[in-house]
Formats: structure tokens, C-alpha cells, sequence
């Protein structure tokens, strides 16, 4: 048995290839359509130099042509490299020279940037070009429109030998530093992050046929991923979707209001988003088209939509809250991993919670969270720990030894994964997520993880959004500093977000300085953006200060 996402992604094909595949705008592709392009693709790339294990870059945002490129480089036994579309000319510089890369798909409104930056990238010499609407000038460095080049290339599946061994890399980062490759072989990423292990009981799907004959005797479940394919999680539901015969609905922007459009559409039965940087978006769209459904105005039926699914970032129990009171009978949940471990527990979010802070979860079998020592951390003991993965994780990081001797680490002669989150284990074994390390706050040797804390203010309904960070502060070392996007028309103060989350949280946990902000700035996943966040609060004094001004733990 061989797991190799593109063997997988054939089979699908092979069971249903008359059934959509993917839906974007009016644009439908069904799984024989799919096979097709993708094929076109893979002998392009091949025709034109591309080999085993050479690197192609996909700088797209969320639409058809992007997940034609993913399959038909992986059919070519070539590796993915996905790309930001934030990234500016040093960023771009530095993804396409680290991942070595030789090949190039990016959308029209991009030929600007990728001018800048190809003279000093010789080793990218083949560039298709997505039509957007856009009319940017890519003949000047010889792109070459992306149908086009697929009227080109042979529609046959005849490639050459594939296997689990193959290499898929998930470049991450974003908020500390260049990003970081990180090489996964087919089997592990599949088992951990792609759909070869049920969530729900935690057994690895048995023959590499399950899926898709699962495909071929049930009607195709429709999801709709609201990140960015540059995100892991998107790229995760796309190819759990392609292996099981179900249907994608993609758009290449995220606008809250047509979220639910689509859902009524299309029929939506899954939809997956990133904590709160959607969450709350989408609840203000939703409670809009309330308030026209009960003037007659706006009708949308969501009907059809069973489960809302947050991963890889906060999502606050005041926002599950009132999820569960406007979408009742649904099942929302809230999952962590990362692309160092792939997913990693998940709770079924329930009405009722008086939990702040990171998710708790049920963590699965190969997660487990370690002391300092490498021992597992006993249940409900108050130690926190670190979360760490074992089983079924990646190779490493891509030309980084030293990186990926720091967080790929054996203990008791057992490797793991181990990227940072900090978590405590409850006394029925739960876990709640503190946080990744690197942005934790140190106040008078008191460690705050900002998440709580963010989680705490946006429960205020003046917060829209809020990332924490920590100041020096002359006594405690550091207090935490809000940076905070307050809704339309508000001004809220330190004082009134002071008195609101000391229900919640510890006093020395509560901000002492406030920044008010425009945005709150996150990635296009939904990411905070910590860096930006410390930025902010060096470059100009608070909005409002405590006034004994920090760290008191009273």
C-alpha cells in the first residue's frame, strides 16, 4: 500500500468522475474535468524541465486554478510550495530562493511583484499565469497564461513510480522570522492531517481504496474552507475532500456576508474558519441578515449546514456562545495543530462554557504534553507543560539542521514534534492550550500567555479585536499591553476593560496600557501578528494607562 496524495486523489477520480469537484463563482469542475487539467499541468511542468522533487510555487489566492496545480504537481512528483500573498519583494526573495524554487503559478495581480523579484531568482524558469481581471504586463518576463500552457500538455495519466516516501512541504511562519519548510513525507501527513486517521475514534483508515469507495456509495458532503490555501488547514480540508469524493467550494476573497450566501447556494455542510479573525465577522453578517430575515427583507436558508469547524487559532467562548444560539442543533468545534504536528485534540464546543483562554480539548492518542524533563505531565497536577507529537510526524525543516534539531527532540527514545504551545493537563485529563512560548509575558516572574487574555477582552462588547504583548515595565520586568480594534463608534478605556476581564482572569493578568488601532493586523489565515503588535506599542505612546502604571497583582 502505497499513500501517495496523488495516488489517493486518482483513486477518488476513478470511483466518481462525474461528480463536481470543485465550485468557485459559477465556475463548477467535475472529477473527470479535474483529472484532465490536472494531468495538462503535470506534463507541462514535465515537458518543460520539471523533474522528481523540483519545487513549484503556487501564489494564489483560494480558486480552481490553484487546486488543478496542487494535484498536477503532485502527480508530476514534484513538491507544492505555497506563497503568501501578502508577502512583499524581500519576503518573495527569500520563499523562492530557500525552497529552491523552478517553477511559478501566480495570479495576474501579482506579474508587479514577481517582475521585482525574478532577476534576482534565476533558477525559476517556468511562470503561468492566472487570469483575475487584472491586466498586470507578465510577458516582459515570459509567463505564460495558464490554460494555455494546459492546451499544451498531454491529458494522459502516465507517470512514472510514486511513493509514500514522497515529499510534501508546508512552508509556515509568518509573525517571528522568514518561514520555515516543513517536510513531511505523504504517509504521515495523510494520517495526521489529510484525512487517513478518523477524527472521531482516532483509527487509521485501514486500505488506501476506504475513502474512495466510501465516495462512490454515499452523496458528496459540501465544504466550504474560509482560509487562504496558504494555510494548512485549507489545504487539508481540499485534499480530505479530493480523497473522499466530496465537493470544495472555494473564493478567492473572504467577505462574511457572502459566507452565508454561499452556504445557502450551495448547500454548504461544512464550514471551516480560523478563531476569531472570522469567527466574529461572520457572527456580525450573520446577525445582520437575522435582523433583515425578521423584516422580510433577506432570506437565507442554512438549513443544510451541520458543522462549523475552527482550527489553529483563538476562538473565544463568547463568539461559540452566541453561535450556538443563532445556529442551534449544529456541532461546532474547536481543534489545535500546527503544520509541525498536524491536528492534535478537538472539543465539541457546548452550551454553557465557563472556560476562557485557549481551547481545551481532548487530545489524541500521539499528542501528549512534557515537562521540562520529557516526562508527560500528570493530570490536574498545575504543571504546564509543552505540547508534543509523536507517531506519524515530519522529516524536519527544510535546509534548517538547527531548527529542526530544536523542535524535533527525543526523549526516553521516543521523537516528537515539539513547536512551542504551552498547555496544562486537567485532572480528567483535558488539556487547555496556554499558548506558543515565544510570545508569552513575563510579569514579575508571573508567565502570562496572551490568548487568555485576548479571550478575556473580547468577551467586551466594545472589543471588535485585541492581541496582548508585553511592555517593560520598570518594576515587574513587563505588564501586558493591549493593542485593541474597538467596534464602530466606541472608545472604550483601560479602566472599563479593566473592571470586565478581572471577572475572568487573574489581576496580574489584566492589561495595564492600551492601544487603540484602525485593524488589528493578522495573516490572511487569521494569524495573529505579534511582531506588528510590539511594533505598534513601541512607535507611540498608550491610549490609556493604568494609573499606578503596571504589573500591580492586586
Amino acid at each position: 500500500m502505497a499513500l501517495n496524495i496523488a495516488d489517493l486523489a486518482e483513486h477518488a477520480i476513478d470511483a466518481v468522475p462525474d461528480r463536481v469537484a470543485l465550485i468557485s463563482g459559477d465556475q463548477r469542475l467535475t472529477y473527470a474535468e479535474l483529472e484532465e487539467k490536472a494531468n495538462r499541468f503535470a506534463h507541462y511542468l514535465i515537458d518543460n524541465g520539471v523533474q522528481k522533487d523540483d519545487k513549484v510555487g503556487l501564489y494564489c489566492r483560494n480558486r480552481i486554478e490553484i487546486v488543478i496545480a496542487m494535484l498536477g504537481t503532485v502527480k508530476a512528483g514534484a513538491i507544492l510550495v505555497n506563497v503568501n500573498f501578502r508577502y512583499v519583494e524581500g519576503e518573495l526573495k527569500y520563499l523562492f530562493d530557500n525552497s529552491d524554487m523552478v517553477a511559478l503559478v501566480h495570479e495576474r495581480r501579482y506579474s508587479d511583484r514577481v517582475a521585482n523579484v525574478l532577476p534576482e531568482t534565476p533558477k525559476v524558469k517556468t511562470i503561468l499565469v492566472v487570469e483575475d481581471g487584472t491586466d498586470d504586463d507578465y510577458q516582459r518576463y515570459g509567463g505564460l497564461e495558464f490554460y494555455a500552457a494546459l492546451e499544451q500538455g498531454s491529458p494522459e495519466r502516465d507517470f512514472g513510480p510514486r511513493s509514500e516516501d514522497d515529499i510534501y512541504l508546508l512552508y509556515t511562519g509568518g509573525t517571528t522570522g522568514f518561514p520555515k519548510g516543513v517536510m513531511w513525507r505523504h504517509e504521515d501527513i495523510y494520517r495526521v492531517l489529510f484525512g487517513g486517521t478518523d477524527f472521531a475514534t482516532g483509527e487509521p483508515i485501514a486500505d488506501e481504496y476506504d475513502l474512495a469507495k466510501a465516495a462512490a456509495a454515499n452523496p458528496p458532503m459540501i465544504r466550504l474552507p474560509i482560509p487562504p490555501m496558504i494555510h494548512g488547514a485549507t489545504q487539508s480540508a481540499t485534499w480530505m475532500s479530493l480523497f473522499s469524493g466530496q465537493t470544495v467550494v472555494l473564493a478567492p476573497e473572504f467577505d462574511a456576508d457572502e459566507v452565508w450566501r454561499m452556504i445557502h447556494e450551495h448547500k454548504v455542510n461544512l464550514l471551516f474558519f480560523t478563531g476569531d479573525a472570522m469567527a466574529r465577522p461572520l457572527l456580525d453578517a450573520l446577525l445582520a441578515h437575522e435582523e433583515k430575515e425578521a423584516e422580510g427583507s433577506d432570506q437565507i436558508d442554512l438549513s443544510s449546514l451541520f458543522l462549523l469547524a475552527s482550527t489553529a487559532a483563538l476562538f473565544s467562548t463568547s463568539l461559540k456562545e452566541k453561535f450556538l444560539e443563532l445556529l442551534p442543533n449544529r456541532i461546532i468545534t474547536d481543534s489545535i495543530g500546527s503544520s509541525e504536528t498536524g491536528f492534535g485534540g478537538t472539543s465539541i464546543v457546548a452550551k454553557g462554557q465557563s472556560h476562557t483562554g485557549g481551547p481545551r480539548v481532548t487530545i489524541d492518542k500521539n499528542t501528549k504534553v512534557l515537562d521540562e524533563d520529557g516526562n508527560e505531565v500528570v493530570p490536574g497536577s498545575g504543571v504546564r507543560g509543552i505540547i508534543a507529537k509523536c507517531g506519524h510526524i515530519p522529516v524536519g525543516y527544510f535546509k534548517d539542521e538547527k531548527k529542526t534539531a530544536e523542535t524535533f527532540r527525543t526523549y526516553n527514545g521516543v521523537r516528537y514534534a515539539i513547536p512551542g504551545d504551552y498547555a496544562e493537563v486537567d485532572a480528567d485529563g483535558s488539556v487547555t492550550m496556554l499558548g506558543r512560548g515565544s510570545v508569552s509575558i513575563n510579569s514579575g516572574g508571573e508567565k502570562i500567555y496572551p490568548e487568555e487574555v485576548e479571550a478575556a477582552l473580547k468577551g467586551h462588547p466594545d472589543v471588535f479585536d485585541a492581541l496582548v504583548v508585553g511592555v517593560p515595565d520598570p518594576r515587574f520586568g513587563q505588564h501586558v499591553a493591549a493593542v485593541v480594534h474597538p467596534r464602530e463608534g466606541t472608545r472604550p478605556t483601560l479602566a472599563e476593560l479593566d473592571a470586565f476581564v478581572r471577572t475572568e482572569i487573574a489581576g496580574y493578568k489584566v492589561p495595564r496600557s492600551l492601544w487603540l488601532v484602525d485593524e488589528v493586523k493578522r495573516s490572511p489565515a487569521g494569524k495573529p501578528d505579534y511582531r506588528w503588535a510590539k511594533d505598534t506599542t513601541e512607535e507611540r505612546p498608550a491610549d490609556d494607562v493604568h494609573a499606578k502604571h503596571a504589573g500591580a497583582t492586586t
